[in-house]
């Protein structure tokens, strides 16, 4: 089955505007003391979302020959254009979806760009495009070679994509509740909330992007307690609206870190090693600081450990 996603998530565009509205006066109604929404964090979101597109329009450029190579000389098989084939390739595609984002919350390299989406302390549907410009540097764009090595065709490829990435647009919400026999199967809202928590009993978890299935198969699926309303943001806190901020605050403390410690097997860490590592690390140099502080009466000259790996354990 051949189709343009483009086109297709361009005439989304009306629906999605009009269930940021909708979403907007419905919470602004039932909820009007909670402040769901802001001006300055939406707008933060939408400037987001347009460096993204426009960054990804310039990458794809780059990335579409790539899956050609692949395409042309290591594909397995060929599919007719069939409604079997889009669905095996939708499967085939959500399955790399789970990966990728799975190792987005275990990869620090990844995460650098994937933390844009998680750093609002806010979740509605204006939440979904707040999304990074450096998912490409980051490399998201390798997760998808299987599918032309499996025989699906570079546009294909871009196309399920978009299709997937759309799809979640609609679980970015607070006005929606549990779904019943849907959360067995489909990503829900309830299931992506808990996703965006940073409570402990629930970061890490849920990574499905249209089946949940996954998260259910490898065991990373947790349901919302409604005990234990999700906290939204991220464990170090952004504290900003600045959309450039926002994309490139992860990039560049990392690389602070990894220039800061000593030795290259922490200097990886700095780079590879799980989020947790780095929130391990600001941690102990921040005590490491004050109690310098109070030792020398305010002198900061303090000899680091910078050989310490400081590896903080992480559910999977």
């Amino acid at each position: 089955m051949q189709f343009d996603a483009e086109l297709l998530l361009l005439a989304m565009a009306p629906v999605f505007l009009a269930c940021i509205g909708w979403e907007a006066w419905h919470l602004r109604r039932t909820r009007p003391g909670a402040q769901l929404y802001s001006w300055r964090d939406t707008f933060c979101n939408a400037a987001l979302a347009l460096m993204q597109q426009a960054a990804d329009k310039l990458a794809w450029l780059a990335i579409i020959p790539v899956y050609a190579f692949f395409y042309d000389h290591y594909r397995v098989t060929t599919w007719p254009a069939t409604w079997v084939s889009f669905v095996v390739l939708f499967v085939a595609q959500d399955l790399l979806y789970y990966v990728f984002h799975r190792c987005s919350h275990r990869v620090r390299w990844l995460w650098a760009a994937h933390v844009v989406h998680h750093s609002s302390e806010r979740m509605n549907f204006s939440t979904a495009f707040r999304q990074s410009l450096m998912y490409p540097i980051a490399g998201m764009w390798l997760f998808w070679i299987p599918l032309a090595v499996l025989g699906f065709p570079p546009k294909q490829i871009v196309a399920i994509v978009l299709i997937n990435l759309g799809f979640q647009f609609f679980v970015h919400t607070q006005a929606v509740g549990k779904l019943g026999w849907l959360e067995y199967v489909f990503n829900t809202p309830s299931i992506h909330r808990v996703h965006h928590a940073r409570n402990e009993h629930y970061i890490d978890r849920n990574y499905a992007g249209v089946l949940v299935i996954w998260d259910r198969l490898f065991g990373s699926y947790v349901e919302e307690d409604p005990h234990n309303a999700p906290l939204y943001g991220i464990v170090e806190p952004l504290h900003t609206y600045n959309p450039l901020k926002a994309t490139f605050h992860e990039w560049a403390s990392m690389a602070a870190d990894f220039v800061s410690v000593r030795g290259w097997r922490n200097k990886l860490r700095a780079l590879f090693a799980p989020p947790a590592w780095a929130a391990d690390y600001h941690a102990r140099r921040a005590a490491s600081a004050s109690a310098g502080v109070a030792a020398s009466g305010g002198d900061t000259g303090i000899e680091e450990n910078h050989t310490a790996a400081f590896q903080t354990p992480r559910r999977p």
